[in-house]
């Protein structure tokens, strides 16, 4: 009898081994923050993470996401070079940006105790 051989693959490119998958401490501990934080915004599905079995597995392609997820920009940067070449002001006087830094606060009111509840349903004090 004649068994059918197996046909031999060609390796291909995409048949790399796959990614290392880092766990969740490993991962806080690049961010600087805590495992905790790393594990809930996964199960919260903040960020992108890779569920095998019960546990929350990251790859490097995931934590660079996760760094550009939370990567803050400045909001405005043409202001912030338009306010460098702005001439400044007398000594004494506000301009717009400080009256803007500096608003107007209301006088603090003066807060009172309301009597305790159950001084005023049983007609006892405590």
């Amino acid at each position: 009898m004649h068994r059918p051989t197996p046909a031999t693959i060609p390796h291909r490119p995409s048949d790399a081994p796959p990614s290392r998958l880092y766990r969740p401490e490993e991962i806080a501990d690049t961010l600087g923050c805590s495992a905790w934080w790393v594990k809930d915004r996964a199960r919260r599905r903040l960020i992108p993470h890779t569920r095998v079995g019960r546990a929350y597995r990251f790859t490097a392609e995931h934590l660079a996401e996760i760094i550009r997820l939370y990567e803050e920009r400045p909001a405005q940067p043409a202001q912030t070079a338009a306010r460098a070449t702005e001439p400044r002001s007398k000594p004494g006087t506000q301009t717009d940006s400080a009256q803007r830094r500096h608003p107007a606060v209301a006088p603090a009111t003066r807060l009172r105790a309301r009597p305790p509840r159950r001084q005023q349903q049983y007609g006892t004090v405590a």
